[in-house]
């Protein structure tokens, strides 16, 4: 197998990985696939690629990644009560560039949720930042969700996307 294809191949089974770890609720487990400095986004504005200066739905780092995998798993906010079931399909693997060992990928994600007997469907395109580590695993650097209806009226996500 040529080495594009390769890589190709470990990094859609990398974020396979991902999606099925929290359709399964293993957060501590996704927690450890994250790079420390890593940064976890999901703009409102899919134009813009200035996250840090502008208003997004979540740009969390390592402290707030482990805050909102806290409240997940203890139950007591009124958004995770009762719990979302969800399912998340993800295709459409590309990758950007790869330079090193960083390798920047785009997806598509398509994630259906049921929770209090209503069954949502959010569209996505996924832009991710993996890095492989001294061990040549794969860590994420930078994962940014571009929700198709970012600027519409979203229900509340009590989970991660």
């Amino acid at each position: 197998m040529n080495e594009q294809l390769q890589r190709l191949t470990e990094v859609t089974a990398f974020i396979w990985t991902e999606a099925d770890m929290l359709d399964h609720a293993e957060y501590q487990a996704w927690l450890n696939l994250w790079e420390k400095d890593g940064k976890y986004i999901i703009p409102i504005d899919p134009a813009l690629t200035d996250y840090e200066n502008h208003l997004n739905y979540a740009y969390d780092d390592h402290h707030m990644r482990q805050l909102r995998v806290e409240r997940l798993e203890n139950g007591e906010a009124i958004s995770t009560s009762p719990k979302a079931n969800t399912v998340r399909s993800v295709s459409r693997v590309r990758i950007l560039q790869e330079e090193g060992n960083t390798v920047v990928l785009r997806c598509a994600q398509n994630l259906r949720e049921f929770r209090k007997e209503n069954l949502r469907h959010y569209t996505a395109d996924v832009t991710y930042t993996l890095v492989r580590n001294a061990e040549g695993e794969f860590k994420i650097q930078r994962k940014i969700i571009n929700l198709i209806n970012s600027t519409d009226t979203l229900a509340g996500i009590s989970y991660l996307l």
